[in-house]
């Protein structure tokens, strides 16, 4: 088995897909640990809709690079949805479920009228749940993830402390001078990058398992903000590269793969969390 993994990585293709997967699973676990305690963990859900119906769009337009357009779309909805959340009369998971299902059904709307593809059920599938195959990506969009994840986890550790603030308290974070509105519109755009690098490897549906599984798998065994973000990001990674070479080596979808990982995963720490008494 070790020689089989050994000559699959000889390949550039199968180590792009390892170095985008823990990428993205250590950004998407940072911002976990904050949307949970925030009880905004659908919002990843939300925006990955949002992002699919932004790739229809870039689609019909016939955009060679989806990216100019899904990413602009996406910080701009996440906006929209925070601002929309802090309405009286659009609370926020109804803002969710209104932004992210209209987006849904517009985009599949738009791929069905307008499609020149001959293969729309594949083409929906692959971006639904992810491409059935590690060997889609190309060494400028590995790059590009490296830049963006770069600066998700920079962002992450220089405002550690006023996120930990927010995700904590907004009312006390308020109180003791933090901009709250800032630092929520921080964690929005951020939480929309995430998710637009995360789309074409696990698909817009299974994008937020990425962000919500390894948080609460976290908070089974560890109670402090700062274990419990460290705990995830290091669980996200390990479950991203298990994933990965089980999909290798069984030709299994890389998405649903990792978050199969996920799940184990937690399944795991709720029975030590269990086994040592932590409620």
């Amino acid at each position: 088995m070790l020689e089989k993994i050994g000559m699959y990585f000889s390949y550039p293709i199968v180590r792009y897909a390892m170095i985008v997967g823990v990428l993205v699973a250590l950004c998407a676990s940072l911002l976990g640990v904050t949307l949970v305690l925030k009880r905004f963990s659908f919002i990843g859900d939300g925006l990955s809709h949002v992002a699919f119906g932004a790739i229809a769009i870039a689609s019909v337009l016939g955009l060679s690079d989806n990216m100019l357009l899904v990413l602009p779309v996406t910080i701009i909805c996440a906006v929209l949805l925070l601002w929309t959340g802090q309405n009286r009369r659009i609370k926020g998971d109804a803002a969710i479920a209104m932004i992210s299902v209209g987006a849904l059904a517009l985009g599949y709307l738009l791929m069905n009228v307008f499609s020149t593809s001959t293969n729309l059920s594949g083409d929906v599938c692959s971006t639904l749940f992810g491409s059935t195959s590690i060997l889609t990506l190309k060494q400028r969009e590995v790059i590009l993830c490296a830049i963006l994840s770069v600066v998700v986890v920079t962002l992450f550790v220089v405002f550690y402390n006023r996120i930990f603030a927010v995700a904590l308290d907004e009312n006390f974070a308020e109180a003791a001078g933090t901009r709250v509105n800032g630092y929520n519109l921080l964690i929005a755009v951020i939480v929309a990058v995430v998710i637009v690098l995360a789309m074409h490897w696990v698909g817009s549906l299974l994008v937020s398992a990425l962000i919500i599984f390894p948080a609460l798998s976290a908070m089974r065994i560890f109670r402090s903000f700062f274990s419990v973000t460290i705990f995830s990001a290091v669980l996200s990674v390990v479950c991203a590269g298990a994933g990965i070479l089980l999909s290798i080596l069984y030709g299994t979808p890389v998405g649903s793969t990792i978050v199969a990982a996920d799940i184990v995963a937690f399944l795991v720490c709720w029975v030590i969390g269990k086994a040592a008494g932590v409620e």
